[in-house]
């Protein structure tokens, strides 16, 4: 592996030397050039957060699959690393798929998918999937342990396997496809390398609730249990699973030796059009965190012209809230990224636009929504996006504008019950991220605003909105 790391690394020296950064954010995580996806292998082991990610080294397209690499202390400020995983065993030589990491007595340990086209590259009706072990002991260079699970007879699409730590053994949960039917199936361990089926933790019955479930993942959460998966095929419905493919979770009951009790059907974890394969760790404090790749398949992805495709979300915190429903919530320590305040009085707007200013990136406001009649009113970001409410269909919408018309659409949530809007929203140089009333909510989408136009406005259109006061700060870079 060591002379195809190295290739790769030579590879993405020489993109990133050509890299433009138009686009290339400042407080998200992205490759250095080349293409990224699915984050893998989350985790924090001796005072470190590692964070690893599906990488192509090679151009801005997916292409074979390697294990990119960055590290922090603080969860705020990254720093690259050399790239971790590269195929080319018999088991693994068309990708080193998606995966996670552990902390076994100490040893950094990445089990992932191996991945083998049996016929033409990219014929998913021929392919080998088994999952592999990879160690570290320095959490920099790894060598990889070779396969410890291969699929059952019957199943070739087996793959993401998110692995944890329970009442003395080690669990894994993997996403597969038997019947042209998603399904996420349990295994157990005591050793990582010798894995045992327990049982299908959760399927769907019919091909609506998707023909394939990619990157599970189970954790507990307050006095619950999670099953969060990315399920490929579902029909959108009205406002809902509007993108290619989706992610959600289901809420339940869950220990050793018993079935998974469901008792919240399926929910989409975020709204908006950019958030896929989301996968959680625990902070070194204890707290459940996400990331989740910031693009979806098949869509345009402009940055590619520039030497790059792809970025992660924002870290953020999950919570369960009183009726079971899942909240996230921006990490707490991004708020070290802030720089100085900047305070903008509560004010009554009429048929107007106001602009705020041109280096805002972090935004904290509430909306009087009982004292507000215009038809629509909220935020401009440039002339790339809006986030608005819409009073006819009382709907937050996030509406984003381009001249790739593929890119024009909007994603929206339904208006809380009570009389104020909460939002805080972060801009960065290609993305969106809105969180709704504290977490009830969130819609994440790329945008692509021209250099130089991304001024924050806001607005009020056939009639009056009140906003509140708004707390903004401009936010420093993540890269060391």
């Amino acid at each position: 592996m060591k002379k195809a790391l190295a290739q790769a690394e030579h590879a993405v020296e020489a993109l990133r030397a050509q890299r433009q950064d138009d686009y290339y954010p400042r407080f998200h995580l992205a490759p250095l050039a080349g293409w990224i996806n699915d984050p893998n292998g989350l985790i924090c082991i001796d005072g470190v957060y590692h964070v690893f990610f599906q990488h192509h080294p090679y151009d801005e397209n997916w292409g074979p699959m390697h294990w990119g690499h960055a590290t922090s202390k603080d969860l705020v400020h990254w720093q690259h690393q050399p790239i971790a995983l590269a195929p080319g065993d018999d088991y693994d030589k068309d990708g080193c798929f998606s995966g996670c990491a552990v902390d076994d007595n100490g040893v950094l340990t990445l089990i992932y998918t191996g991945h083998v086209w049996l016929g033409q590259a990219g014929d998913d009706s021929q392919l080998r999937e088994v999952q592999c072990l990879a160690t570290s002991h320095d959490g920099i260079n790894f060598i990889k342990q070779g396969p410890v699970l291969s699929a059952p007879e019957g199943i070739m699409h087996f793959r993401d396997p998110k692995v944890w730590r329970q009442a003395d053994e080690w669990w894994m949960v993997l996403g597969a496809k038997e019947h042209n039917l998603g399904q996420a199936r349990l295994y157990r361990s005591t050793d990582l390398r010798h894995w045992q089926f327990e049982r299908v933790l959760a399927a769907a019955s019919s091909e609506s609730q998707g023909y394939m479930w990619e990157c599970p993942d189970m954790f507990p959460l307050a006095d619950r249990h999670v099953l969060l998966f990315s399920p490929q095929g579902l029909a959108a419905q009205g406002y809902d699973n509007r993108n290619r493919f989706q992610s959600g979770y289901l809420l339940g009951n869950w220990q050793p030796e018993n079935e998974f009790s469901i008792t919240r059907p399926f929910s989409e974890l975020d709204a908006g059009h950019d958030f896929y394969a989301p996968q959680t760790f625990v902070a070194a404090d204890g707290r459940r965190l996400l990331f989740a790749w910031m693009d979806m398949w098949e869509s345009p992805m402009p940055s590619k012209q520039h030497g790059w495709a792809g970025a992660l979300t924002l870290p953020r915190e999950l919570t369960l809230n009183e009726k079971g429903k899942l909240q996230m919530h921006p990490a707490r320590e991004l708020a070290a990224l802030r720089g100085e305040k900047q305070q903008f009085a509560a004010a009554l707007y009429r048929n107007q636009h106001h602009t705020l200013g041109d280096n805002l990136q972090e935004l904290i406001l509430t909306v009087n929504l009982a004292a507000s009649d215009a038809e629509r009113y909220g935020i401009n970001v440039g002339q790339a996006a809006r986030i608005y409410v819409d009073n006819q269909a009382r709907r937050l919408v996030l509406e984003r504008f381009s001249h790739e018309p593929a890119l024009c659409s909007c994603r929206s949530v339904a208006l809380p019950e009570s009389d104020k809007l909460a939002l805080q929203i972060f801009v960065d140089r290609s993305s969106l991220e809105v969180f709704v009333n504290h977490g009830e909510a969130c819609l994440t989408s790329r945008i692509y605003p021209q250099d130089g136009d991304r001024h924050i406005a806001l607005f009020a259109e056939a009639g009056s909105a009140q906003f509140g006061e708004i707390e903004a700060w401009a936010l420093n870079s993540v890269w060391l």
